[in-house]
């Protein structure tokens, strides 16, 4: 067991260390919320009709629900917010920030009822991890480079993370399939609805011209499909299941 938890983490890295970039290429010509919708829309109607084909039984309402909530928290608030803020802050910048994950999941664990206290050690960890997020922004231009970075975009990128913590930490005690593919479906599905109607919401539909969209956004959009849904999201969501948290965060941060 152990092998494969390293296996997908290794994967992780790979997969999502690579999406910052193909977002930046896909969101060139493409909004970004529809953009998310049309990714998780194509990954999750892969993953649900195959394991519906397979034999797994259809999700209860109470998964749905369960999907819904993870899926708009991980997706729409988490690679949503990333993806909405990329448009306004580097990719570099923005792989960097999201970081702060970890940092925010430690937090949520220790307010929660009955989540785990950190150590010492781990509370450290978190302080320095803050003070390197804080020296990156530079929000008080204390290096005296003026970096150009979109304040509401870096806020965004931070909440992003917070968002994704969230969704992390509920899906260990949530009411999903057996199945972890069929489940990484459901809230793929969840997100895309989610995706799709924050981007009409938000003015979306009227700046989507088809006719315009580029060669490279496109393949910005394919490679999220298949790399960072198909793979990095489905690794993930496995992990949040058979490995701890806190366990695999730590060893992030």
């Amino acid at each position: 067991m152990k092998s494969r938890i390293w296996g997908a983490l290794i994967a992780i890295y790979l997969a999502w260390g690579s999406t910052y970039l193909a977002i930046h290429f896909a969101v060139e010509s493409i909004p970004p919320f529809l953009m998310t919708g049309v990714r998780f829309l194509v990954a999750g109607l892969i993953l649900y009709v195959w394991r519906r084909l397979a034999g797994d039984a259809a999700p209860t309402r109470a998964q749905w629900r369960s999907g819904a909530i993870i899926g708009n928290f991980l997706l729409v608030g988490g690679i949503g917010g990333v993806t909405w803020a990329e448009q306004y802050v580097p990719s570099g910048i923005a792989a960097l920030i999201i970081a702060a994950t970890p940092l925010w999941i430690v937090l949520i664990e220790a307010l929660r009822p009955g989540g785990n206290r950190p150590n010492r050690l781990t509370t450290i960890g978190v302080l320095i991890g803050l003070a390197g997020i804080s020296i990156l922004i530079d929000p008080v231009k204390i290096s005296g480079q003026q970096h150009g970075y979109n304040l509401l975009g870096v806020v965004v990128l931070l909440l992003a993370a917070l968002s994704w913590s969230i969704g992390s930490i509920y899906s260990r005690g949530a009411n999903l399939p057996k199945s972890d593919l069929l489940g990484s479906g459901i809230e793929l599905l969840a997100g895309s609805a989610g995706s799709f109607l924050l981007g009409l919401v938000t003015g979306e539909g009227g700046r989507l011209n088809l006719a315009t969209v580029t060669l490279r956004s496109a393949a910005g959009l394919a490679y999220l499909i298949v790399v960072g849904s198909l793979v990095g999201f489905v690794c993930y969501t496995w992990l949040l299941r058979v490995a701890p948290t806190t366990w695999w965060s730590r060893m992030r941060t």
